[in-house]
């Protein structure tokens, strides 16, 4: 019964709220690598090239924080993300006016391939996960705060779940570790003519950077704090100075 009750408040939670993709300069199409948790997954692009997403006007319970214990539901959001979009599942990622957060990690709204339902709404929808407006990438926040409305007058998920309540939202970033990594499927290697795909240069696989102009450098504020990252062939921000194959290196 429980079922059928979560099942008919989150068709009534779409209802009107199902939209199509924004237009086709606003997205590209990419294939899921690795579930990070319930919010952030790794995907590599048609050009070969990997980084990490997180997901726009949302947030999940943390499971792998530098300074915060796993936190209530944070295991459930992680595993819906992963039935939701499995390692290897084709994606659409819509942007808004912010191509990237404060991590590096680029921001996205996530539509299975060909599918009328977006990812992000529906983490919300079905109690998984918290509404969070971070302007100026408010496209849908009317739309996520009708749903998370609905999820809390029904007591779905964290919200009937946790004891004292849900979590308080937040962007952070969690830990990147080795088992995120050994799950990415990605094996193609951008050679030095390929070109930058959704604004991502596939010089750069371990995470989103865009290309020239303008030139960026180991303490621009997208890069400072990244040390010895991948960086292949033809490197056109020239991270990569001894032409070793590992950027801005510790030393």
């Amino acid at each position: 019964m429980h079922r059928v009750i979560v099942v008919t408040i989150f068709a009534a939670t779409m209802m009107g709220l199902a939209w199509l993709p924004a237009a086709a300069q606003d997205r590209i199409t990419a294939t899921v690598t690795a579930v990070v948790d319930g919010d952030t997954i790794r995907v590599r692009n048609d050009a070969g090239g990997t980084f990490t997403v997180r997901l726009i006007g949302i947030d999940t319970p943390e499971t792998k924080h530098p300074s915060k214990p796993v936190q209530c539901f944070g295991t459930e959001a992680s595993a819906k993300m992963a039935e939701l979009l499995p390692i290897g599942s084709r994606v659409d990622l819509e942007s808004d006016v912010q191509a990237l957060d404060r991590y590096g990690r680029t921001l996205a709204y996530v539509w299975p391939e060909g599918g009328m339902v977006m990812v992000n709404q529906q983490l919300v929808a079905e109690g998984y996960a918290l509404a969070l407006t971070i302007p100026p990438n408010v496209r849908y926040a009317e739309n996520f705060a009708n749903a998370q409305r609905i999820a809390r007058e029904n007591g779905l998920g964290l919200w009937s779940g946790c004891t004292g309540g849900p979590h308080e939202g937040s962007d952070d970033a969690p830990v990147m570790d080795d088992a995120a990594a050994s799950t990415d499927q990605s094996t193609a290697q951008p050679q030095p003519d390929a070109k930058p795909v959704g604004n991502c240069h596939p010089s750069y696989p371990d995470f989103c950077v865009p290309p020239p102009p303008p030139d960026l450098n180991c303490t621009s504020p997208l890069i400072a704090g990244r040390k010895n990252f991948a960086v292949l062939p033809p490197d056109p921000h020239r991270f990569d100075t001894d032409h070793d194959g590992v950027g801005c290196e510790r030393r």
